[in-house]
């Protein structure tokens, strides 16, 4: 059915389908996520911070 070579080759097809479904399910259900929020607590600190620094007269430029 298949020879030698083309037996390696699908099998190198199928170790990077592989790696690259698993990497995408790992990027999509956790590093996207914890960016996302991550980011956004920071900026509302940070806007936070703005509000209580303009409250005591100051200003943070």
């Amino acid at each position: 059915m298949f020879e030698f070579d083309q037996y390696l080759g699908f099998l190198a097809f199928l170790t990077i389908l592989t790696i690259g479904f698993w990497l995408m399910i790992f990027l999509l259900t956790f590093v996207v996520p914890y960016w996302i929020f991550g980011s956004s607590f920071e900026r509302l600190k940070e806007i936070k911070e703005e509000k209580k620094a303009k409250r005591q007269g100051l200003t943070l430029d």
